[in-house]
């Protein structure tokens, strides 16, 4: 009985060597790279930004406060403002930091900040504010000023 059963385990072997190699390819094969983890680092936003007066007179300063309002929270973004005056003259400026030139790029430092803009002529003014963040989204804001004078 004895030889018979060693026979048949004998028989039986290449079934199990060929159960541990499928075995062994599934487990393979179900740990492929194509499933990696997908990070998120890409976020749309939206820019809040305080009401500001209506009328400036020639040398006069109007505050500009701006928030950057993220969907999501991705710690390497960095945002960068941009602006072209079309209408009148004037100066845009962060804090107390010189004058920035039009359509020349300016990385933000913080998502809550205050814009200066000191009118320099007796006619009406207007000039866009693009914001934009390190993977290419972009916000547009217009601002428009009557001459008080």
């Amino acid at each position: 009985m004895i030889t018979i059963f060693n026979k048949f385990r004998i028989g039986m072997l290449p079934i199990y060597l060929m159960l541990a190699i499928l075995t062994g390819s599934i487990s393979l094969v179900s740990c492929s790279k194509d499933d990696e983890l997908e990070i998120q680092n890409d976020f749309p936003f939206e820019v809040n930004v305080m009401p500001v007066p209506k009328e400036v007179a020639n040398g006069q300063t109007v505050e500009i406060r701006i928030t950057i309002q993220r969907s999501g929270n991705y710690q390497n973004t960095q945002y960068y403002l941009r602006y072209f005056q079309f209408d009148g003259q004037g100066t845009l400026r962060y804090y107390d930091e010189p004058p920035y030139l039009p359509n020349d790029l300016y990385p933000l430092p913080t998502e809550q900040f205050r814009l200066y803009y000191t009118s320099t002529s007796a006619v009406s003014q207007a000039f866009e504010v693009w914001i934009s963040d390190s993977f290419g989204n972009e916000k547009q804001i217009s601002f428009q000023f009557n001459s008080s004078d």
